[in-house]
């Protein structure tokens, strides 16, 4: 009986504490002399632990807030800063009452200026304060955190259980395993669309190609990037603590855009083949070429919007970042002149377009056909079939013979007779070799010169200078075979002699021999008139 009694007044001790500590809680006044003790009162009485709303609501409880409106405001804004990773770091809260913003110059405090402008503690009546901006931007702040009504689950989850296991209550392991069995299946279905029904339905309509090259490796990073912004929609729902859940927000908003840079990327791709496609309708071989820097390019800037993106995801500072990069970039600028100048060629040479891909070109000691033409330099293949890369810097002040864009490929030549020839023959082979001009269906024909032109040291030589309409080197040198062995079997058929060098040894007596050296006629008058009756005979052709 006696033990019954003490465990009895033990009992009505504990009530009569208890109902002491309710007491003491109605009556309790917060301390809200600087900002430190504002947060502090506002967020510590808000833990698992220890959560009371009312005293939480005592910091947002000015101007006429009622008490219900500072419960709902302190519980949303504690929902925000967890939702969205910002962990408030007590020790560098001011504990100063007259502390004074440097940026502003008034008696404010911000807790996450960058994230959130609009929330920040000011000063009234000696009283630190959750200020009548962030009470009317908390209901906005909240939407965004949690979209399409999702704070809904804030209020259910929680009741599915509140034992605390490795540091975290129940509900959130099944919200977390919530979140990974519907990102795994989000990610199954996403690539059983892509895998059989979009590709499938390409391949029918004779597209597999592009189903396989382009479509396919979209697939997995494209069902990746939703997985991902689905984790990303529902991880404030988790409430995990701040110092977990900064860290876990930031990787998310780092890692989503490597994904949607990936995707992008093979993008470009698709865009490149539209752009071959009408490259495709053009005369010129250059487009076709420009297609491939165009997609590098795109590529490129994806790569560097893509990774600048990230950068700002992981809050660094973006301007100061390019500011700096402005200023290195004139020690580049000019530590890569060279490169710059080329690259400027490079545009140049596409937009005169003094050659194109497939051209014979010479330009000083470079001579070959042009391959390819890069933002850097050009590609040549010589006729000894090396291979020749010249900076576009030094071709576009270079002076070009471009001989692709020849209308004709000329042939010029001195076909050299003996000396012995009769002219009357060698009228009449000159006449032949305009014939062979004439009657080949690949030389022009409206301009073409064939001339007795020299009287060497061994021969007499005609010129022969005419032009072949062919596209193409080999197609000269074809049209050079057939011109070449006419000439021979028109000379074969006549019998004309071709000459060569030769030497002749002249005795000018023999003995009993007459003298080889000429004997001159005496009268110069009589000469003259043979002259003159020779020069008064009409040219042949009734030309004079």
């Amino acid at each position: 009986m006696k033990k019954l009694l003490n465990n009895y007044s033990l009992l009505a001790l504990l009530l009569v504490i208890f109902a002491n500590a309710s007491w003491a809680q109605q009556g309790y006044t917060p301390n809200l002399s600087t900002p430190y003790h504002t947060i502090k009162t506002h967020l510590d009485n808000l833990q698992g632990n220890n959560y009371h709303p009312d005293l939480a609501a005592k910091s947002f409880m000015q101007n006429g807030v009622t008490e219900s409106k500072a419960e709902k405001y302190a519980i949303k804004l504690k929902q925000i800063l967890d939702g969205a990773g910002i962990y408030i770091e007590p020790d560098e809260l001011p504990q100063n009452s007259s502390y004074v913003d440097s940026v502003t110059n008034k008696t404010h405090y911000y807790l996450a200026r960058k994230d959130f402008p609009r929330i920040y503690l000011e000063k009234q009546n000696g009283k630190w304060y959750y200020s009548d901006v962030t009470i009317d931007a908390i209901d906005d702040l909240h939407n965004k955190i949690y979209p399409l009504g999702s704070d809904i689950f804030l209020k259910i989850i929680p009741n599915f259980g509140n034992k605390i296991i490795w540091g975290l209550y129940l509900w959130q392991h099944i919200a977390i395993f919530i979140i990974i069995i519907l990102g795994f299946t989000v990610y199954r279905i996403l690539n059983y669309i892509f895998a059989q029904l979009i590709s499938r339905s390409l391949s029918r309509m004779g597209y597999k190609d592009i189903a396989k090259n382009f479509i396919m490796p979209i697939a997995k990073p494209f069902s990746i990037l939703l997985v991902f912004l689905l984790v990303s929609f529902m991880v404030p729902m988790v409430q995990l603590p701040p110092n977990i859940s900064q860290y876990l927000v930031l990787g998310l908003r780092a890692i989503w855009p490597v994904f949607a840079i990936a995707i992008f990327y093979h993008l470009v791709d698709i865009v490149g083949i539209y752009l071959e496609q009408l490259a495709e309708k053009t005369e010129s071989t250059l487009d076709d070429q420009l297609v491939p820097l165009v997609r590098k390019s795109l590529k490129t800037f994806v790569v560097v919007v893509g990774g600048l993106f990230i950068l700002q995801n992981l809050d660094v500072n973006i301007t100061a970042l390019l500011a700096g990069l402005s200023i290195g970039g004139l020690a580049f600028a000019l530590a890569a002149q060279d490169t710059i100048k080329n690259f400027f060629g490079s545009l140049m040479i596409f937009v005169d377009k003094p050659f194109q891909v497939g051209d014979w070109v010479t330009s000083g000691d470079i001579d070959g056909t042009v391959e390819e033409v890069g933002f850097r330099s050009t590609r040549v293949r010589t006729f000894r079939n090396s291979v020749t890369y010249v900076p576009n810097g030094k071709i576009a002040d270079s002076v070009i013979d471009n001989h692709g864009l020849r209308q004709y490929r000329r042939f010029y030549t001195q076909v050299a007779v003996t000396y012995d020839t009769p002219p009357d023959l060698i009228e009449l082979f000159v006449e032949g070799l305009n014939k062979i001009v004439e009657n080949h269906p690949h030389t022009r024909k409206d301009y073409y010169n064939i001339f007795m032109n020299d009287m060497g040291a061994h021969s007499l030589n005609i010129m022969f200078y005419i032009f072949f309409s062919v596209p193409s080197w080999p197609e000269e040198l074809r049209c050079r075979h057939e011109i070449i062995l006419s000439i021979m079997k028109l000379a074969d058929k006549l019998g004309i002699r071709f000459a060569f060098p030769t030497q002749t040894l002249h005795m000018e007596t023999f003995p009993g021999q007459q003298s080889l050296t000429p004997q001159y006629p005496q009268d110069t008058q009589a000469t003259r008139q043979d002259m003159e009756q020779f020069l008064k005979q009409p040219a042949r052709n009734g030309k004079k």
